[in-house]
């Protein structure tokens, strides 16, 4: 059974009301997505740093990669195109970097503050191939798009 979006909205939204602070928001969604699904093996969101920079944030599941530029990876192609990144065979990503081995397949998200300043991606990896679908993309753009709408 896939994720109900609409819930997971419902719940995000009510658990956010009110906060402006991006990093408290990044950890509650972080958490409350992660554990929505049994496809999600790592969550969590890079922030960008630095002109052409992320770095973890917060995050659930093992180690992540500590820093990411936008020139390499999934999510480093997600800040630097500002486009959502459906990968369904991360081994064919080119330039995908590794920071789990077991990881098949990704999603990143970028994550934009009220004035539409690229803040952070949000990075969904799992163990399954083609795990992610459009569906989940649209879902996940909601979320973002309305939590982080009074941010910044």
């Amino acid at each position: 059974m896939r994720l109900d979006y609409a819930d997971l909205e419902a719940r995000v939204l009510a658990l956010s009301e009110g906060e402006t602070d991006a990093l408290a928001l990044m950890a509650t969604l972080a958490c409350e997505i992660h554990h929505a699904d049994a496809r999600f093996d790592w969550t969590g969101f890079y922030r960008v740093v630095a002109p052409g920079l992320l770095k973890i944030g917060p995050y659930q599941g093992g180690h992540g990669c500590l820093t990411i530029p936008f020139d390499r990876g999934v999510c480093g192609a997600a800040a630097r195109t500002g486009e959502v990144q459906l990968v369904e065979d991360v081994d064919a990503f080119p330039g995908h970097i590794a920071c789990a081995s077991s990881t098949r397949s990704e999603i990143v998200l970028p994550v934009r503050d009220r004035t539409g300043t690229l803040i952070a991606v949000l990075d969904i990896d799992s163990d399954l191939p083609a795990a992610f679908t459009p569906v989940d993309a649209a879902g996940l753009g909601t979320i973002l798009e309305k939590v982080f709408a009074n941010v910044g």
